[in-house]
């Protein structure tokens, strides 16, 4: 089995918060505490400095949190994560001094900003100076600006893809609680993340948002091809965005194109009545047939089960809540966050034991 990340295993991670650090402002910091709380050292925040993220925001333990960059250098930091992706996409000025002191002192730099650190030139003067990486999750590496091939007809890995009925709808989550169930059942599973903050959890993937529309499925098949050749077995894609969605379906329906699910995971939060455009959110059974008609040109692809959000409900309100679906639809509905991802696997195992297409199947001059 293809074994953890060399370059997430040694990760000692110092996250840049200062004046943003709560539930809601930094985004990026609060994935980093709840999913790799191993490979997070400390938190940069001069308002709760003296204080542990877990008292401040709720989650990450003992984590302690500094003033400054100084401050948190006995731990011996490797890599400082930009904690927040402020709308337009840049740094808050007074940041720029507590990134320099960290490449000072040769932390690596880790952003998921729209706007690149080194199109400031002070900040990339001083990375060459002392031969520190930026590394920008949102990066579109010129190996990734590529037509899909159709590897997917070769590929003998199985891969699942989380799509949604609107965009916020737990697709992050749920991959990345199946991929890790996955793992912890001792199967062969790697995550592919698609957004800046998957990649970080997950340490691969691709920012598709950030892909010009002609590469985006080639793009995500090349991210999916380098798994499935170091021996993954299951490659869980995180998705992005909703067929039904007019803002950004292209977004996902690259995705799957890309991708080629051979099962997929419909994420719902059912308090949610319409989408961002005001637009109602079409019946559950409509969309999930949406889904496998698309994918059926292609592969018996199917969708297992349902994700939902349970954000402000009650245990009794979410149990009614998957009851009414699940006869709505006829899939098990799981609330990961409740961790019943084991609901997800289990459909996952029963659709697989049946699964009858193959990659042989297809000719070759197709």
């Amino acid at each position: 089995m293809p074994g953890v990340r060399k370059d997430q295993e040694k990760r000692r991670i110092i996250i840049l918060a200062d004046g943003h650090f709560n539930s809601l402002g930094s985004t990026m910091a609060n994935a980093a505490l709840l999913y790799i709380p191993e490979q997070v050292v400390g938190v940069i925040d001069s308002k709760s400095a003296g204080q542990s993220t877990q008292a401040v925001i709720g989650i990450g333990g003992t984590i302690p949190i500094f003033r400054s960059v100084e401050d948190c250098l006995h731990l011996s930091p490797t890599y400082m994560l930009i904690g927040i992706t402020p709308a337009g996409g840049e740094i808050p000025p007074e940041w720029r001094s507590v990134i320099l002191s960290a490449i000072k002192h040769r932390i690596e730099i880790i952003s998921g900003l729209e706007t690149p650190l080194a199109d400031d030139p002070k900040i990339r003067s001083m990375a060459l100076k002392h031969k520190v990486p930026l590394t920008e999750l949102r990066e579109v590496p010129k190996s990734h600006r590529i037509i899909a091939q159709g590897s997917w007809r070769r590929r003998e890995a199985k891969v699942i893809l989380t799509v949604g009925t609107e965009t916020s709808t737990g697709k992050l989550d749920t991959a990345f609680h199946v991929y890790q169930a996955l793992q912890r059942q001792g199967l062969a599973a790697a995550f592919i993340g698609t957004g800046q903050t998957g990649i970080l959890i997950g340490g691969r993937g691709i920012a598709v948002d950030a892909v010009p529309g002609d590469f985006l499925a080639g793009a995500v098949e090349l991210e999916i091809d380098k798994a499935a050749n170091e021996g993954y077995e299951y490659i869980v894609v995180e998705g992005q965005g909703a067929l039904t969605h007019c803002g950004v379906s292209g977004v996902t329906l690259g995705l799957m194109h890309g991708s080629m699910p051979d099962a997929l995971i419909l994420c719902h939060q059912p308090t949610r009545k319409v989408d961002s455009y005001g637009m109602r959110i079409r019946p559950l059974p409509e969309i999930i047939d949406l889904h496998e008609r698309l994918m059926s040109i292609f592969k018996p692809a199917r969708v297992v089960g349902i994700s939902i959000v349970s954000m402000g409900l009650s245990r009794d309100e979410v149990r009614m809540i998957q009851e009414q679906i699940a006869a709505e639809t006829e899939k098990p509905v799981a609330d990961v966050i409740r961790g019943e991802e084991d609901i997800l696997l289990d459909a996952l195992a029963e659709f697989f034991s049946t699964y009858s297409y193959s990659p042989s199947s297809i000719p070759a001059d197709i």
